[in-house]
């Protein structure tokens, strides 16, 4: 295949990002038309449909392919500029994808100092959120140039390290256990007491009462509540049972806003980071001329050190 157009990648990285073709043509400042003749002119030359013009649109599977390729072309062009000094015409979007909890604790002070430097240098870092178990699905299908998640194999052509592990521990507000669990959290009550879930993908609740009462695939009383924050200060209004990892919950714990529902009971999620390659070197980028590193190895380098400065070491094999 030969060399493909850089402007019909950028359209099609816009309209994964927008959804749209009226969307895409604001974020690349050019007419709609513009847009719909440049991705004519790249499936031509491919010789694939690339997007399935429904609402909102959606890549075929070659059209991920592309999209993983343009993803890495936008970090490649905002190191190019990094070093000589460039501005971009606009912000390069460089996407991670993070578990909701992660991102609740260590991922932004991890990223600080990094994010600090963009805002100079001319890209934009996007953190998408999602359960663990998911966030490499968004690397699979090219949406994000690097991802934590609970996944330990690498794709191919990506490189893969361990974080560390993040503990969950069961917490509840005083008021709501003198209420409802005056003889604690057992085998019998557990299915009448509500417990606060993330989301339908969330199933730390059950994991963690299968371990505790030795049940699989329990049934739970559960109450919605789509934010890693949110769902600790429901705990501590009474709203219910909720399973939080320890580095958030132990400032409510440590102020008595909660207390441990059977703290012998803990459950460890083991944590990796994911990467891209975007040069042919092992395991990961070489320095850019002068010593520097690209912003994707920069930004993995950050996550690395920030989790394993603040997650529990992985067991030793």
């Amino acid at each position: 295949m030969n060399a493909l157009d850089t402007a019909g990648l950028d359209c099609l990285a816009a309209l994964a990002e927008a959804g749209s073709f009226e969307r895409a043509a604001q974020l690349l400042s050019i007419t709609q038309s513009a847009v719909s003749q440049r991705l004519r002119a790249l499936e031509t030359h491919v010789g694939h449909l690339l997007v399935v013009r429904s609402r909102p649109l959606r890549l075929t599977e070659p059209g991920k392919v592309l999209l993983r390729y343009a993803r890495q072309m936008q970090a490649l062009r905002a190191d190019a500029a990094r070093e000589l000094g460039a501005t971009l015409a606009r912000d390069e979007r460089l996407p991670i994808a993070v578990n909701a909890d992660s991102l609740a604790t260590w991922v932004l002070p991890a990223l600080d100092e990094l994010v600090r430097a963009g805002q100079r240098h001319g890209y934009g870092l996007e953190l998408i959120v999602d359960d663990q178990d998911f966030t490499h699905d968004w690397l699979r299908q090219g949406e994000v140039l690097g991802c934590v998640s609970s996944v330990a194999q690498a794709l191919r052509g990506c490189h893969c390290q361990a974080l560390g592990q993040m503990r969950y521990i069961a917490v509840a507000a005083p008021h709501f256990m003198e209420r409802h669990l005056p003889q604690g959290l057992n085998p019998a009550n557990f299915a009448q007491v509500p417990f606060i879930v993330f989301n339908r993908k969330d199933d730390m609740q059950a994991q963690w009462v299968s371990k505790a009462f030795g049940v699989r695939e329990p049934r739970l009383k559960e109450r919605f509540v789509p934010s890693s924050e949110a769902g600790a200060r429901a705990a501590a209004m009474g709203w219910g049972v909720a399973v939080l990892p320890e580095l958030l919950a132990e400032g409510l714990i440590a102020s008595g806003a909660v207390r441990p529902v059977r703290p012998d009971i803990t459950l460890d999620v083991a944590l990796y980071w994911h990467q891209w390659r975007l040069s042919a070197d092992e395991p990961s980028a070489a320095p850019a001329p002068g010593g520097r590193i690209g912003l994707m190895e920069q930004i993995g380098q950050a996550v690395i050190a920030g989790a394993r400065a603040t997650l529990r070491p992985m067991p030793a094999a």
